[in-house]
């Protein structure tokens, strides 16, 4: 989970880049090869840093295990977010498919390997920093939460609102898949804060705040980070008041996720 919540929080922004799309499906494959080649060499020194920081021993064999785990990581990670958006479905041919998936999963990999080796705590860590948990505010937690939620949903989805990656995905969408990119924005924002054991997880748990319970947290900050997507969509003239709501819904529902997932990471930093 911490692997897929880093993936998420560095390469989120890059999967909805037309360009990268395009320049994977014209991808021969020694270009793929070279590609997954450094990429393989750049998480191996994450992962290398990362377990020296830990023990003055790390084996070879470690490294490249764990190299290849995060690798993994993040190809599948990044698979499963194309065939949600629908830019792979199963008429895409398969060199296109592969492609994307490479050249995305550049910075998903990347992500896995710092989250789990640099941005990581240690069980100890999370203990201590769960005491005193009891402290923080109830009302003004709340605030911060959905403040950061904003701040972090904005940074991650403003970059995104004014593209035309946003209304291609929206027409090739469909109601089976806007419920399951919901899904998938519920659960990742809710794995980022409360599974990844990002920051103070454990004192985030133990907050007893007005809609801090996990499950409502998470809730609320999804429909705040729609509401974000909502107001840049308009900004950006990509939806405008009295366009149809089933077009509306598309469109915020897809902004939604990079939405999310900034949201997430704003409300870590707090």
């Amino acid at each position: 989970m911490r692997g897929v919540a880093g993936g998420m929080l560095f390469g989120i922004p890059l999967l909805f880049t037309l360009e990268v799309w395009g320049i994977g499906a014209a991808a021969s494959p020694p270009a793929m090869a070279l590609v997954l080649a450094v990429t393989f060499v750049l998480v191996s020194l994450l992962v290398h840093t990362g377990g020296f920081r830990r023990s003055m021993r790390v084996s070879f064999a470690a490294i490249l295990r764990e190299t290849v785990e995060a690798v993994a990581v993040g190809i599948v990670s990044v698979a499963g977010v194309l065939v949600l958006l629908r830019e792979i479905t199963p008429q895409t041919p398969v060199a296109d498919a592969l492609g994307k998936i490479v050249y995305e999963a550049v910075p998903f990999a990347i992500g896995v390997a710092v989250a789990c080796h640099v941005l990581g705590q240690s069980p100890d860590q999370v203990d201590g920093d769960a005491t005193g948990a009891e402290g923080r505010g109830s009302a003004r937690g709340t605030v911060a939460d959905l403040g950061s939620t904003l701040i972090g949903a904005v940074f991650v989805a403003f970059n995104i609102a004014p593209t035309e990656e946003v209304p291609r995905l929206a027409a090739a969408s469909s109601p089976p898949t806007l419920l399951a990119i919901v899904a998938a924005s519920l659960l990742i924002s809710y794995g980022i804060v409360f599974e990844a054991g990002f920051g103070d997880q454990a004192r985030r748990r133990e907050q007893r705040g007005v809609l801090q319970h996990p499950v409502t947290e998470t809730v609320v900050a999804y429909l705040v980070a729609l509401a974000a997507s909502a107001v840049m969509l308009v900004l950006f003239r990509s939806i405008q008041v009295g366009d149809p709501w089933p077009l509306v819904l598309d469109h915020v529902v897809l902004l939604g996720l990079p939405a999310a997932v900034g949201g997430g990471a704003g409300r870590l930093a707090i």
